[in-house]
């Protein structure tokens, strides 16, 4: 059995999974959005700010930011695995899709930080 250190869970149930539920909350979180912007046509800054400002808004914002970041690192590592191989790319195609699965890992870790600071300290 190969394991594979990259991908998120321990198999791909698990990693069909959490697509899945992350797909489920950015739907809820798009559909919130999508609810009030439809409610309330003109709004104000302030109106904006004081929606946002709402713990459970707060808590759905956290909850979308992480699942933009578990989303897409299973879509990514599913993507780098299949296309970046030994076979597609050459002799250095393990290494290629190390480095560019490091490269994206780190882009998603510092979007996920910024993202969770924005919510929480506005």
């Amino acid at each position: 059995m190969v394991t594979a250190v990259t991908n998120l869970g321990r198999s791909g149930l698990y990693d069909w999974l959490v697509q899945r539920v992350s797909g489920v909350i950015l739907l809820a979180w798009f559909s919130v959005i999508g609810t009030y912007i439809g409610m309330n046509g003109d709004m104000s800054f302030a109106q904006w700010e004081a929606f946002f400002a709402q713990t459970w808004m707060q808590v759905l914002s956290v909850a979308a930011v992480l699942s933009i970041g578990l989303h897409a690192w299973i879509g990514l590592w599913c993507v780098l695995t299949d296309y970046l191989t030994t076979r597609m790319v050459g002799a250095n195609g393990n290494l290629i899709r190390g480095i560019v699965s490091a490269i994206c890992g780190v882009t998603l870790f510092t979007y996920v930080v910024w993202g969770l600071q924005i919510v929480w300290m506005g």
